[in-house]
């Protein structure tokens, strides 16, 4: 059995032995280091996945299973984009009484003509119905019947 094995195991073949032991030692540790900084960039607490990555390819499978969909930078691009939207849809609106979208500074529904804000008196901008001041230029809203009536009516749209 030896003088096969003499015979088989050449100078050849050990250098081809070495050659793939050496690829294989490069390239587990070249994973190591891929978590390591995958797991940094995603946020997660980058040294305890170093750890389990010293786990001949289970740690790398593990890793690859568990780690977060998202970078880092990528979830934060997502939430101020999400924040973005949010900002942009508050600008706009439905008419109460019949649902059609409307901007915010629209004072009747070009649907219906339903009423949506107040008018201020003095300066003429449009106005929440629920202000009791106008913030343009500091007229009492409710003063008059008229506008306590039409304030009235738009807080129970």
């Amino acid at each position: 059995m030896s003088e096969i094995l003499s015979e088989l195991w050449t100078p050849e073949v050990q250098m081809a032995v070495t050659a793939v032991i050496a690829f294989l030692v490069v390239l587990y540790v070249l994973s190591i280091i891929w978590v390591v900084r995958d797991a940094y960039l995603r946020g997660t607490v980058w040294f305890i996945w170093a750890i389990v990555a010293l786990i001949p390819i289970l740690g790398v499978i593990a890793y690859t299973l568990l780690r977060p969909p998202l970078l880092q930078i990528d979830r934060d691009e997502q939430e101020l984009e999400v924040a973005l939207k949010q900002r942009q849809l508050m600008q706009y609106g439905e008419c109460a009484n019949c649902g059609y979208p409307v901007e915010a500074d629209y004072v009747l529904c070009p649907n219906c003509h339903q009423r949506l804000k107040n008018m201020c008196s003095r300066c003429g901008k449009a106005l929440d119905p629920s202000w009791k001041v106008c913030p343009y230029c500091a007229t009492q809203v409710g003063s008059g019947s008229r506008r306590q009536a039409a304030s009235h009516s738009a807080q129970q749209r």
